[in-house]
């Protein structure tokens, strides 16, 4: 269930869609220009207006956030490497690509190139440290063997951060 809200000069479209296996949580992201609200079907009138307003500030407040560019991207990369995997990689390019919906990350060992999808960017620090922590094990490691998630543990919120993750793909998999 849809439920198109009337545009003001305010605010940006948002599109309201009801859930009945949603029973608590409320969710909003941006699809091109519309804000996409999902919540739980049994919600009144009301409780929608107050949570639409609520997700639209959350998602004003997420938009402000300082996000690095590609030069400050790569930067952190080299510097988690030096932390973390002791030097032992080096990438030759970390950047922000648009086009990646299935995966936060991608890497090609051959040639140490590393690419994070934007929809990262607005997330904690944290996460997008774990993410490049992961895609830079690939370049030492190219399978998810133990090995590689040796590497991977050495950050210290890796944990943390996957539950992040996994937690963010379920809500992807409920529109």
């Amino acid at each position: 269930m849809s439920t198109p809200k009337s545009p003001d000069a305010s605010r940006p479209p948002v599109k309201v869609v009801r859930s009945p296996r949603r029973r608590k949580t409320v969710t909003a992201y941006r699809q091109g220009e519309t804000v996409v609200v999902l919540l739980p079907a049994r919600m009144s009138r009301r409780e929608e207006d107050h949570w639409v307003a609520t997700m639209l500030e959350r998602l004003e407040r997420r938009a402000s956030r300082v996000v690095p560019g590609d030069a400050e991207l790569e930067r952190r990369a080299r510097l988690l490497a030096r932390r973390y995997l002791e030097g032992l990689v080096e990438p030759r390019s970390v950047r922000w690509v648009g086009n990646m919906r299935a995966r936060y990350g991608s890497c090609t060992p051959d040639d140490g190139t590393i690419r994070l999808s934007d929809r990262l960017a607005p997330w904690p620090p944290w996460v997008r440290d774990y993410v490049l922590v992961h895609e830079l094990a690939h370049l030492a490691v190219p399978d998810h063997s133990p090995a590689f998630w040796r590497l991977v543990d050495r950050y210290p919120l890796s944990e943390r951060a996957r539950g992040f993750l996994i937690a963010k793909g379920l809500e992807d998999d409920e529109v």
